[in-house]
């Protein structure tokens, strides 16, 4: 009954979603890259325990589960085909009907300022070792910078949640991570604005979804190696539940490091250096260092639709 549930509400959404960017609400939608996502679902290898992560920016309230609407509609009724995210329990499971319908939606309840160490990032894991595709908004939150200048060309993201990190490299085999950009829907659904204009989404704004290339594992092995030989490896995080400071700390972490090292990057982090407390802050610097280097293939999709987009 409960995946029979599920099948509905993640259908229903979806089509709504699909129909939402059909009728010619929005000016345009353009969708780039969607085959590297099918690939990546269709694959075999997820019979084998071989994961998808997609990553991506995070501009409005809308991205999930709009976004998903430019996806076949076959896919909805598979959840395979569909993604596991990550959401927010002070945003959307606020009461008991919220909270059924977000589950039922394959979302994952999250606690904000709970750390890297909760049942939502570890329910992540265990469902990426068994091939599933996991959605992450690496920024954890929406963030509408303004618009990119004519200047630089850059695009530079808020620090990624640490989750990520960990995700990742807890993972058994070498997930296939794709980075995803999207535009246009911090104009469809702009922040602070006034109620009731607040909860509508504005008409006729340009939309894009971008599917970038998925990320060669091997080099994201090569560069955290490279990384941890010349110890540029990220400080710590700080604070009551992200830093070092909790009581079970150094506990959560040689756990963690005990996973990590024989998962598939393991090696390249050489986790099984120092004891203790020394362990525990090298957990926490490697799992930073490799949230960095995702980012950075992020920020590197969204330089590439920003530049194409201006010689349109």
């Amino acid at each position: 009954m409960n995946s029979l549930l599920s099948k509905v509400t993640v259908s229903t959404i979806g089509l709504v979603s699909k129909t939402f960017l059909n009728i010619g609400y929005c000016s345009s939608v353009s969708v780039n890259g969607l085959d590297n996502l099918r690939e990546a679902l269709e694959s075999d290898e997820r019979n084998h325990g071989r994961g998808v992560v997609t990553i991506s920016n995070h501009i409005s309230t809308l991205d999930d589960p709009v976004v998903w609407g430019v996806l076949p509609a076959r896919w909805y009724l598979s959840s395979r085909m569909t993604r596991w995210t990550l959401g927010a329990s002070d945003i959307m499971f606020t009461n008991p009907l919220f909270s059924a319908f977000f589950r039922k939606g394959q979302v994952l309840e999250t606690f904000r300022g709970n750390g890297v160490f909760q049942p939502a990032v570890d329910t992540a894991i265990q469902k990426l070792n068994d091939g599933a595709w996991i959605q992450l908004f690496g920024e954890g939150k929406v963030n509408q910078p303004p618009p990119v200048g004519p200047g630089a060309g850059a695009v530079h993201l808020p620090r990624f949640k640490w989750g990520v990190g960990r995700i990742l490299m807890e993972a058994a085999q070498p997930p296939v991570i794709i980075p995803m950009w999207l535009t246009g829907f911090d104009r469809l659904m702009p922040e602070h604005r006034a109620a009731p204009a607040k909860f509508f989404p504005r008409a006729g704004v340009a939309l894009s979804v971008t599917f970038g290339r998925p990320v060669d594992p091997r080099a994201v092995r090569d560069a955290l190696a490279a990384v941890v030989r010349r110890g540029g490896l990220p400080q710590p995080p700080r604070g009551a539940h992200g830093g070092m400071a909790a009581p079970q700390r150094a506990g959560d972490e040689a756990a963690s490091a005990q996973v990590a090292e024989r998962a598939w990057l393991g090696g390249a982090a050489s986790l099984g250096e120092g004891e203790g407390r020394e362990a525990a802050v090298r957990t926490a610097r490697v799992r930073s260092a490799v949230t960095a280097l995702v980012q950075r293939h992020v920020e590197a999709l969204g330089r590439e639709v920003v530049a194409r987009q201006r010689c349109s």
